[in-house]
């Protein structure tokens, strides 16, 4: 499963090769950013494992609060088929993280919401069509995302990580600590184009999809898996993972191979709508509300 979407293409896109190792010791590192909120930073700090959140918000650049009284009404528009994200529920309405998340946003903004499916490939046309106001599907906003719709600030990133064995002694994946290590990866992605790119003393084992990847795995084929983190995140908590396998290491963000975060589309120019998104997005951050809603999602986290 790949949660972060191109409009056409579900994968990310291969990044440009490196010169410089240095970026793999960037990319180890945790996501800077990904920081409690204000009201739980103080129990994290003595909790004997802190969560890590997304969070791309700095308390000390708070937006400023723009004219909602001339919001009267937010159309989000979503698909149906990227759990957690965006998924039906048991009465077949829209469901999932970004669901929860819209609505969260509107209880902040004081404005009525409503949310509709459609087809993924049709989103941002219908909200150039008018027929809603705000698309929160996970939409990666790409070059050519950018000539059809203004973003939000993002409010999360999808981070490749590593996964092993449970029982695997491999701890830190330091390209020097893994030479020799099989690695299975989904060909054609981002992940593969960074361990090319990166971890050159690797056997690198491409499979066609994610779940041939995860089953090598299992199966113990290879030592480690890497991959999309949020993907793994929610497979790791599933039961389909049946306990066999936990991650290894820190996130992987670096944005040329990864990605620079996810936002809410609004069509071009309407401004009003982004910076009161961006307002409420901050809010939430800061109130705790998105924290809350993210580890009720993902209570392993991906960062």
């Amino acid at each position: 499963m790949q949660i972060v979407r191109t409009l056409f293409d579900r994968h990310a896109h291969a990044g440009v090769r490196f010169a410089a190792m240095i970026a793999v010791l960037a990319g180890v590192v945790l996501l800077a950013s990904a920081r409690p909120h204000p009201a739980r930073a103080a129990e994290n700090a003595s909790s004997p494992r802190s969560v890590a959140v997304p969070g791309f918000w700095d308390p000390r650049r708070r937006p400023e609060r723009p004219d909602l009284s001339r919001i009267s009404a937010i159309r989000f528009l979503t698909d149906l088929d990227y759990p957690p994200f965006d998924y039906a529920g048991p009465d077949g309405n829209p469901t999932g993280f970004n669901v929860d998340l819209a609505r969260l946003i509107c209880d902040e903004v004081k404005t009525t919401c409503t949310i509709q499916a459609r087809p993924f490939n049709g989103l941002l046309d219908a909200l150039n069509d008018n027929r809603g106001d705000a698309v929160i599907a996970s939409i990666a906003p790409t070059a050519d995302a950018r000539r059809r719709a203004d973003f939000s600030d993002p409010y999360y990133s999808t981070p490749a990580r590593f996964v092993a064995r449970a029982d695997s002694p491999i701890g830190e994946v330091l390209p020097e600590r893994l030479e020799g290590k099989k690695i299975a990866v989904v060909a054609g992605t981002a992940h593969e184009a960074y361990l090319k790119a990166m971890f050159t003393e690797t056997e690198i084992r491409p499979y066609p999809n994610p779940k041939a990847a995860r089953d090598a795995l299992r199966r113990r084929d290879v030592d480690l898996l890497f991959g999309d983190g949020i993907a793994l995140a929610f497979w790791l908590n599933g039961s389909d993972s049946a306990g066999c396998c936990a991650f290894r290491g820190g996130p992987f963000v670096e944005s040329r191979y990864f990605g620079e975060g996810v936002g809410i589309a609004v069509k071009r120019g309407n401004d009003l709508l982004r910076l009161a998104l961006n307002w409420a997005l901050f809010q939430l951050w800061e109130k705790g509300s998105f924290t809350d809603l993210w580890l009720r999602y993902f209570p392993i986290s991906p960062y």
